[in-house]
């Protein structure tokens, strides 16, 4: 599953591309999340400016999968994830939140999130949307997603979820959609974060529903949710991801523990599908590339755990995504993902890298006690022992050259979050002056970059968090 809705939507090419080197993976399913990113026709607000896939493009691609033996599975978020659309006049009303809400983690949120599920409206939304999207697939899945839903019972709903509890009316909500899909003929598949909060509940939910148990951390439990699930007789997929997003060049190492011990536990407990996501929060910063050692061992894990959960890993990847013999794409690639544990300490789904270019300077004061300069000089000389082999590569892929520059872009923004870092700490090597003009130009080749495998829209809001963090040196 790839993410097309944090601001990259790949070129058709670049779709294609994709599919073939999945294809001669064995992944058999392939899907495109999606929040505001196809083109409704009667929804073209939501989507001007993202540079969707349309329909016709839709039609291609599903004759394409299923001409290389992959089902394309359509993709809709239905209740969370919708604060795009609530950003138009036309969609506020069915906000459950509208003047804003809480995080579970203790953040705030000026805006809405969720649709309200008490309000009739939101599921003739929902349903107008299915009415539009599924023609355009063979697939009879569809995946719903209902994620997230961190507003819920902080607004409009908040009587009823006092009155009946929050699971319950959830679980009203997510039943509606069920039926909904089950009228237009499809298998419903959702994402089970929300249920596995209320496991009581999860014996009442359809027993040819699809509950997606998705965990992005190498300790994520999956060997508990696994055993709900079966106990309850609910079809299930396990859903671990590549561990690409929140870190610019991977965190190799936690991605292959979440890729592992979802094999090793959707066997156990007879999960029926392995979800391998992509995201990208935050701005989807990290490259396509970034991505592929994931998408491999993913393949390699559930296909065949016992014969592939020791593999060499970068010497696999080097040949089977790579296309190089001689080992040292793959080594670049597991290397440069690892650089995230330089620092000594690694926050939840993210690197430290990360928020170090991505946060003002004034937060990132706050690593003055955690990260010392002697660190993140360390971090940098990683880095470059990383890229060092990428020179010496022997890939015969027809994009090699890109991927080299992919990754050699990944480099530089990885280094230049450390000498940020290093001046957020007190410790500078180079002059604020410095850092803007090496920003400045980072922010020149991320584009050209973007433009060579990503459509135009979305690419002005990832961009913008680049120049937020450059406006620090001037201020």
């Amino acid at each position: 599953m790839l993410d097309i809705s944090r601001d990259r939507v790949p070129t058709l090419k670049t779709t294609r591309d994709l599919i073939d080197r999945l294809a001669s993976w064995k992944i058999n399913q392939f899907q495109l999340y999606t929040e505001h990113t196809f083109a409704y026709l009667n929804h073209p607000e939501v989507w001007a400016k993202a540079s969707p896939f349309t329909g016709e493009e839709i039609l291609e691609l599903d004759a394409y999968c299923r001409d290389r033996h992959i089902e394309l599975v359509p993709n809709q978020n239905s209740f969370g994830h919708m604060h795009r659309w609530f950003e138009h006049a036309r969609y506020a009303p069915l906000a459950e939140a509208p003047d804003g809400f809480d995080f579970p983690w203790g953040d705030h949120s000026d805006g809405p999130f969720s649709l309200c599920p008490i309000d009739p409206g939101s599921l003739t939304l929902v349903t107008g949307l299915f009415d539009e999207l599924l023609p355009h697939f063979t697939s009879k899945t569809f995946n719903v997603g209902c994620d997230e839903t961190f507003d819920l019972g902080q607004g409009r709903s908040r009587a009823e979820c006092d009155r009946v509890g929050t699971g319950r009316v959830y679980v009203d909500y997510l039943r509606k959609v069920y039926q909904a899909v089950t009228e237009r003929d499809h298998i419903m598949q959702f994402w089970g974060d929300i249920i596995v909060q209320y496991p009581e509940l999860i014996p009442e939910l359809p027993r040819d529903a699809i509950a997606l148990d998705w965990g992005y951390e190498a300790n994520y439990p999956f060997d508990e949710h696994g055993a709900q699930f079966a106990r309850a007789g609910l079809t299930f997929y396990v859903c671990p991801g590549t561990s690409s997003w929140n870190s610019i060049g991977g965190r190799t190492d936690n991605a292959l523990g979440n890729l592992r011990s979802a094999a090793e536990n959707g066997l156990k407990h007879g999960a029926s599908g392995y979800l391998n996501t992509d995201w990208g929060d935050n701005g989807h910063w990290q490259a396509l590339s970034m991505s592929e050692l994931g998408f491999a061992m993913g393949a390699a894990y559930s296909w065949a755990w016992e014969a592939n959960r020791a593999v060499d890993v970068p010497r696999v990847v080097s040949r089977c995504v790579f296309d190089d013999p001689s080992g040292n794409f793959g080594r670049v690639a597991y290397d440069l993902g690892n650089v995230y544990q330089a620092l000594g300490f690694v926050p939840h789904n993210s690197s430290v890298l990360f928020w170090m270019l991505q946060w003002p300077l004034a937060q990132l004061a706050d690593y003055r006690e955690a990260v010392s300069p002697e660190t993140l000089h360390a971090v940098l000389a990683a880095i470059d022992r990383a890229l060092a082999p990428l020179q010496e590569t022997r890939s015969t892929r027809a994009d090699v050259d890109l991927l080299k520059r992919e990754f050699e872009l990944a480099g530089w923004m990885l280094r230049h979050a450390a000498r940020r870092g290093l001046l957020a700490i007190g410790a500078p090597i180079v002059a604020a002056t410095d850092l803007d003009r090496d920003l400045n130009a980072i922010e020149r080749e991320y584009e050209a970059v973007w433009l060579t495998r990503q459509r135009p829209g979305g690419l002005s809001d990832s961009v913008a968090r680049l120049e937020r963090s450059r406006r620090d040196y001037t201020a």
